[in-house]
């Protein structure tokens, strides 16, 4: 990760889920890795602050944390919740345990209602993401083909 990338404004903003970011740190190569290495080059990769958290919290190493910590802090942050965002978020939640599907986390109820509600692209290989797109409007960054 270099310095901060300049987004054009014509470019859409994509954020990453913890779980791409993980895969990224640890050198895992994918192709969610891959277009999450490309949005940073372009510069339109941006970070959410419950994203962020998730991140940080699971370095243990204090030189990994420092570097880390500093690298996506040049990133365009997001604040996720507000009270707006968590009535979105218990309708989004309702609308799909009705459906018969539970999501396992309550951050990713949020990180996709904010993405749906500020129409981001969300960039992410966890399973409870995919009833998002497919019944609350969630746009994919990556498309299987």
């Amino acid at each position: 990760m270099g310095g901060r990338p300049r987004r054009n404004e014509g470019q859409r903003v994509i954020i990453a889920d913890t779980s791409v970011w993980i895969d990224y740190l640890n050198g895992r190569i994918t192709p969610q890795t891959d277009l999450l290495d490309d949005t940073l080059v372009e510069g339109t990769l941006a970070i959410g602050d419950i994203i962020l958290l998730e991140i940080l919290q699971g370095i243990r190493d204090d030189q990994q944390y420092k570097k880390v910590k500093t690298k996506l802090s040049l990133l365009e942050q997001h604040n996720m919740l507000s009270t707006p965002i968590v009535f979105k978020c218990v309708n989004n939640y309702r609308s799909l345990r009705k459906k018969g599907i539970t999501i396992r986390k309550t951050n990713d109820v949020i990180i996709a209602s904010f993405c749906i509600d500020q129409k981001i692209q969300l960039l992410y290989v966890d399973r409870d993401f995919k009833p998002f797109c497919e019944h609350l409007g969630l746009r994919s960054a990556y498309i299987e083909t």
